[in-house]
């Protein structure tokens, strides 16, 4: 099978070593990763829920974002969470990595902003992690429990889960 690392190499065997030219540094190719995020940000904010928005801080790097979050119903209803977004290099063969900057009290998501999706992992037991074949969009689907005690919490007393996220929000999240 004929790679493009291996082309390259026969190719420099052929021309001879690879020299770095200041004109051909300005017309550097597009990424793989970048060439991807400029479809599939449009795709991402087409399909983003009027609850959300997303926000780049540097309009030139597609592969970092953050997302803010305002739920409308629920019991995060009120609040307002950011979340980043860095999308790697390697992307889409690996997922993106995503942190929530604000702290919450949610069965999926760390006290510290760890977040817990099948779809953020490269590799999963249930078939349901990362795929090159996944796209930005697939990460609006939030459903993979981590804060075992906030999951414990909230079956064992709705009520009360409902007050400490309320206190969250009230603390953290306005």
């Amino acid at each position: 099978m004929l790679t493009l690392a291996s082309k390259l190499k026969r190719d420099d065997g052929v021309r001879g070593p690879r020299t770095s030219n200041p004109a051909s540094d300005s017309t550097r190719r597009v990424s793989v990763r970048d060439k991807l995020l400029v479809k599939e940000v449009a795709e991402l904010e087409a399909n983003l829920p009027c609850t959300c928005k997303v926000n780049f801080p540097d309009p030139n790097k597609l592969h970092y974002f953050q997302l803010t979050v305002i739920p409308d119903e629920g019991y995060y209803q009120g609040g307002k969470f950011q979340f980043e977004t860095e999308v790697p290099d390697a992307y889409n063969m690996v997922p993106p990595k995503v942190k929530c900057l604000t702290r919450i009290w949610h069965p999926n998501i760390t006290e510290t902003g760890e977040i817990c999706l099948s779809l953020l992992r490269e590799h999963s037991i249930d078939g349901t992690g990362w795929a090159p074949t996944r796209t930005l969009k697939d990460l609006l689907n939030f459903d993979d429990p981590l804060n075992i005690e906030a999951a414990e919490h909230h079956l064992r007393d709705k009520e009360d889960f409902r007050n400490k996220v309320e206190d969250y929000i009230k603390r953290y999240a306005r």
